[in-house]
């Protein structure tokens, strides 16, 4: 090597700008990898990929929806046909017998083992009895779980249609069983039998085999299911692509710093010897390794600590502040390997070769007895001492036990502190641990208990404003009836006793529209109201109600703007239901609207629903939320002078939950808005 080179390569310069490479790569490096594929949960994989359907999320995510379906319709069925006990075979019940059997061997002080085996299983029998009679039933429970699961997991899909039909079993979600509307969404998945098809053309699926000759399944992936998945793989994709090169680019530093690093370390321009003369040097191998590993563990242990709040740049500072300590330990284990004392400066080597030499000593010297009496002793004290890392190994458990010991009293003060009523206190116990998640659990249900109290406070509250406002609106027609009932007891003017039964007429007729009001109510708050689903025209059915309320509106000189984008537009319904919650929005309008203004109607598609908006300026200040409007005998007009018993818009709201439809308020200093949705039909 030329003597100028050597002493540039072999200087302590070269050697510092060396290992702050190694440093700085090695950081940056694992800080891209553990911040994207770590914290972010990105896959490097992305890189490959050209659209959203070739992704694993999507690949994954169908193929567990179509394994889903199958599933159910041709294992589970329905929940029906599990209670029933059709799902559960006579093998189902004799490996679950036969795990009891073997319960009843390990643990059992009635098994005998000098009987025979057929022996031993009636008494078996007597004594297990009455988990044997359970076992079907625990089946049967264990099935219909795993069918409400999957079923539960199909559900949490937002925008995803399905129809399956295997013979006369059906299982669908989709307002349209035709193949023709599952092929209008973005995405679909055919299968008709051995069939299949699929769009677009990159979705794979896998798991072809497991449909039956005559299953039939359509799946729609509709855009409220495509498109967040769709932004968030682009946003993924960019990350990658934007890394990737980032990557490579520090992998090919590292490797070239680190190559160097090992080539000149332990190495001066004066000779060619390695030099052994630092002060990690004279630390064991044996010991140096295991440092290392304590460093990598407890980077590990950072990380897992830290895995919701840490950010790139504290990855990094923490990387390369471990990394230093346990480069300099690597770096003096290479020189050891390159001066071949690697196994010799060992705390192991040392201590069997001390050992060794001792006893060979010993051996040599003393008589036969005396090597026996030897061979005895020594063999377990020589077996013992190859655990020489048993210290660290107790230390690094005993911070275990202290941290879990930590973690139950953090628990414990936590379950006190919601014992005694402080229902806001918070357990924080870091990382995902047992503890950890039964501190969440425990969080979950104080604020469980929260909203209970809260919930309880606020039926309370409405119970009390329910009995004011009820014993307010049947006292004050109640009154009137018994006042005008006394003057007619004496009164002998014709016209006048005429007066009166008008009067006692608009009262009754007021009394019976407030129970009638309230019977509604509770009928439709119950569900027990029959839903009869049929395709219904909403133009029509809006047009000809306002026409019925054509007097009233002409009444209030109120200009109505209807506004659709189609002369016809169906929705799936039970028209009189949907009629009555319409109807209850209109007689709002006519009793509340101020006098001489206009009211909006518009009627509009979004995506599967089908929008009814109603916009109108209320005749009152209203000065309460959309929330309390909604509450039972809650009205705009607060002094209560107008007619009605404040249960129109409460009515509507539950006749339009019933048929999976909304009611959503929505107030603008006196501007009222109500807005419908319900499900559109094709």
């Amino acid at each position: 090597m030329d003597i100028k080179w050597k002493k540039f390569s072999y200087s302590i310069i070269t050697k510092i700008i060396a290992f702050i490479l190694v440093i700085v790569t090695y950081a940056g490096l694992l800080t891209l990898v553990v911040n994207g594929a770590v914290f972010h949960n990105i896959d490097f994989n992305l890189a490959a990929e050209d659209s959203y359907y070739q992704s694993k999320d999507f690949n994954n995510g169908s193929n567990e929806i179509v394994q889903n379906i199958i599933y159910i319709i041709g294992e589970y069925q329905s929940e029906e046909n599990i209670l029933s006990g059709n799902t559960i075979t006579a093998e189902d019940i004799r490996y679950r017998e036969e795990g009891l059997y073997q319960e009843f061997e390990d643990t059992s002080r009635n098994y005998d083992p000098d009987l025979s085996t057929a022996e031993n299983y009636a008494v078996f029998q007597e004594v297990y009895l009455d988990r044997l009679l359970q076992v079907k039933e625990e089946l049967i429970q264990e099935d219909l779980r795993e069918y409400r699961e999957m079923v539960q997991r199909l559900n949490a899909y937002n925008g995803l249609v399905y129809y399956a039909k295997k013979g006369e079993i059906v299982f669908t979600n989709s307002p349209d069983p035709a193949k023709e509307y599952f092929k209008s969404n973005p995405a679909y998945m055919i299968f008709e039998g051995r069939h299949e098809e699929m769009f677009p053309e990159e979705i794979y699926f896998y798991a072809t085999s497991l449909i039956g000759a005559d299953d039939i399944i359509y799946i729609g992936f509709t855009d409220e299911f495509i498109q967040p998945r769709q932004a968030m793989w682009r946003a993924d994709k960019n990350w990658v692509t934007n890394n990737l090169n980032w990557l490579i680019g520090l992998a090919i530093a590292l490797a070239l710093a680190f190559i160097s690093l090992l080539f000149i370390i332990g190495r001066k321009p004066e000779d060619d010897e390695i030099h052994l003369n630092s002060s990690l040097d004279k630390i064991y191998t044996d010991i140096n390794l295991a440092l290392c590993l304590l460093l990598i563990a407890g980077w590990a242990m950072i990380m897992f600590n830290l895995f919701s709040s840490v950010s790139p740049e504290q990855i990094f500072i923490i990387t390369a502040a471990i990394a230093i300590p346990g480069l300099l330990l690597v770096l003096s284990l290479i020189k050891h390997i390159k001066n071949r004392t690697f196994f010799t400066h060992s705390l192991t080597y040392y201590v069997f070769s001390r050992v060794f030499g001792f006893v060979r000593d010993i051996f040599n010297s003393g008589s036969t007895a005396v090597k026996i009496v030897l061979i005895v002793i020594l063999y377990p004290i020589i077996a013992g001492l190859t655990f020489f890392m048993l210290p660290i190994t107790i230390a690094v458990a005993a911070w275990l036990a202290l941290r879990k010991v930590k973690e139950y009293d953090a628990v414990k003060e936590g379950v006190k502190q919601v014992k005694e009523g402080d229902l806001d206190y918070k357990i924080d116990v870091p990382g995902d641990g047992e503890f950890a998640a039964l501190a969440a659990d425990i969080n979950s249900i104080t604020d469980g208990l929260n909203k209970a109290v809260e919930n309880e406070i606020k039926s309370e509250r409405l119970k009390s404003e329910l009995i004011t406002n009820v014993s307010h609106d049947i006292r004050t027609p109640l009154t009137s009836i018994i006042t005008y009932v006394d003057l007619l007891k004496g009164e002998q003017d014709l016209e006048k006793i005429a007066e009166y039964v008008e009067v006692l007429d608009q009262k009754a007729q007021r009394l019976k529209l407030l129970t009638d009001d309230l019977f509604e109510a509770a009928k439709a708050t119950s569900g027990n109201i029959p839903v009869n689903y049929e395709r219904i025209d909403l133009i029509s059915l809006l047009t000809q109600g306002l026409g019925e309320f054509d007097d009233q509106i002409k009444e209030k000189n109120l200009e109505i703007k209807l506004n659709h984008s189609d002369d016809r537009m169906f929705v799936r319904a039970d028209g009189k239901l949907l009629w009555r919650a319409i109807e209850n929005l209109l007689l709002n309008i006519t009793k509340y609207a101020q006098p001489g203004s206009r009211v909006y109607i518009d009627i509009s598609e979004t995506g599967p629903d089908v929008i009814l908006a109603i916009k109108n300026i209320s005749a009152y200040e209203l000065n309460i939320s959309a929330e309390e409007l909604m509450e039972r005998f809650t009205r705009g007009d607060t002094a209560r002078s107008s007619q009605g018993s404040g249960l129109g818009l409460s009515i509507a709201q539950s006749l339009l939950e019933i048929q999976n439809g909304s009611l959503k308020i929505e107030i603008d200093g006196d501007l009222f808005k109500a807005i419908i949705q319900i499900a559109k039909d094709i």
